[in-house]
């Protein structure tokens, strides 16, 4: 199977070519078309088989294609926080979403701005 098959949009894909992506992982495999169809998931995968993109890509495809619906990501670490961010940035790319980092830690300056802007997605961290 390819990424031409899950049923993500044009824009989507063009930003998967981006970073040279050929074939889903088997995470992916799972993960993309039962978040594209409004399903609950808990999936587990291994580190470096693309779990990010299993929810970042459906995610973005379901925001980009029901304006109403808002994403909000949690992750454990500021790291992994700034890992998935950077994600949703990349794989998103082509489509007209706001993005809000928060963790503690620094100025909230920007990341106060980020929130008055009305993000579509926001990752964050306790």
């Amino acid at each position: 199977m390819n990424f031409d098959e899950l049923g993500l949009m044009s824009d989507l894909l063009k930003a998967i070519d981006d970073r040279g992506y050929t074939e889903p992982t088997p995470i992916q495999n799972q993960a993309i078309p039962a978040i594209i169809q409004g399903r609950d998931l808990v999936g587990s995968a291994q580190t470096g088989t693309g779990k990010t993109a299993a929810f970042a890509l459906p995610t973005l495809h379901r925001l980009a294609r029901h304006g109403a619906c808002r994403a909000l990501v949690l992750a454990p670490t500021r790291e992994l926080a700034i890992q998935s961010e950077e994600n949703f940035r990349a794989y998103g790319r082509y489509l007209d979403l706001r993005l809000a980092l928060l963790y503690g830690g620094v100025r909230y300056g920007k990341q106060n701005q980020d929130l008055k802007a009305g993000p579509d997605i926001v990752v964050a961290t306790p």
